[in-house]
């Protein structure tokens, strides 16, 4: 039986330099990672990913928006982010920004939820990073049950309970593509094991 390998390529939209030898606008980078990703779905690659960064030296903030963009202009490339920060934003309102892209782009979107390996996103949303681990644990519990169920009913320490709601816009396929990012500890990895296997 043949094997068949996929390709994907990430980033972070890291500020980088113009001809001139200064620093692009971060506007400007946003539109080169479109950019960049319309010629990925032109030469096949497989997958295109979008990392999520607060801090001046990356210009993409809102991953699934730049995603949403790149999703107007190809036709086959799967999109995903490179991760979403859930431990610093809501389950509920990621869950219905990805599946208003998986909308947008015909099924083609994926998720990877991580921690933050940076963690500027936490006083800018007030978080407390004594809460790091928490955060994450309980949050990505949440999405995992949005994920499997039409209506949910959730109770944790970290956001207002959930009892029997529904969340729109459902996948319309009726499963979002999620992924747990992993960074270099073997806990992170166990973390991620143990979540998928609920």
């Amino acid at each position: 039986m043949a094997q068949h390998l996929e390709l994907g390529l990430d980033t972070f939209g890291d500020v980088t330099t113009g001809a001139d030898g200064g620093l692009l606008p971060h506007a400007q980078v946003i539109r080169n990672v479109i950019d960049e990703a319309v010629l990925a779905d032109a030469v096949g690659i497989d997958f295109f990913g979008v990392g999520e960064h607060h801090r001046p030296d990356f210009a993409v903030s809102s991953p699934e928006v730049v995603l949403a963009a790149i999703a107007g202009r190809t036709s086959r490339i799967r999109l995903g982010s490179a991760v979403t920060v859930l431990s610093s934003d809501d389950p509920v309102r990621v869950f219905q920004r990805f599946a208003t892209l998986d909308a947008a782009s015909n099924g083609r979107a994926e998720v990877i939820l991580g921690r933050g390996s940076f963690t500027e996103s936490f006083p800018l949303f007030g978080y407390e990073l004594s809460q790091y681990e928490k955060l994450f644990e309980e949050k990505l519990d949440l999405f995992a049950a949005l994920i499997r169920q039409p209506a949910v009913t959730w109770r944790g320490t970290t956001r207002a309970p959930l009892t029997n709601q529904r969340v729109f816009p459902p996948v319309e396929t009726g499963s979002l593509k999620t992924w747990v990012g992993v960074g270099g500890s073997p806990e992170s990895v166990v973390r991620a094991a143990a979540t998928t296997c609920r």
